[in-house]
């Protein structure tokens, strides 16, 4: 296990993520090139003996609020813009002694709970060329967090 500063035992879960739950956040060629299963992982925290998986973190509250107000017809499942889950009104993201997601309805792959993220790492990284990672880190996921602050901004 790995620590967090409050010395709370941590592992991660690991797996892979279908691409169709980051339309939106992912457009154009960015989309079109990403691999169809995204590698993905989540934090899990042993607080008060009790194992929680956290994933609900990677998107904040003003980001969630904003894509229900532009998506204010759904009301039930949804999948798209980085999120996927069975019930968009009533989101478990806020860590209560709790597990939080906001992504888990778009696993393909399980690859099953780490130690260390390196593990992790070491026997499931993302399969992708050269050129497209190159592409994607200087490219790709500068567009992609446009696309996110023009929805936080709207």
């Amino acid at each position: 296990h790995f620590y967090v500063p409050a010395n709370i035992p941590c592992r991660v879960h690991g797996f892979t993520i279908d691409k169709r739950l980051q339309k939106g956040a992912m457009t154009g060629f960015v989309y079109r090139n990403a691999p169809k299963s995204i590698s993905y992982s989540w934090v899990e925290i042993n607080f008060e003996n009790q194992w929680y998986e956290l994933e609900a973190f990677i998107l904040d509250k003003t980001y969630i609020k904003k894509l229900q107000e532009q998506n204010s017809e759904c009301t039930g499942a949804f999948c798209g813009y980085g999120v996927a889950v069975k019930d968009f009104r009533n989101l478990i993201i806020e860590f209560d002694r709790n597990n939080t997601y906001i992504q888990s309805e778009g696993i393909n792959q399980d690859f099953g709970v780490y130690d260390c993220p390196d593990e992790l790492l070491r026997e499931h990284h993302q399969e992708i060329s050269a050129f497209k990672a190159f592409a994607y880190r200087h490219i790709g996921r500068h567009l992609m967090n446009r696309n996110v602050r023009k929805i936080r901004e709207r």
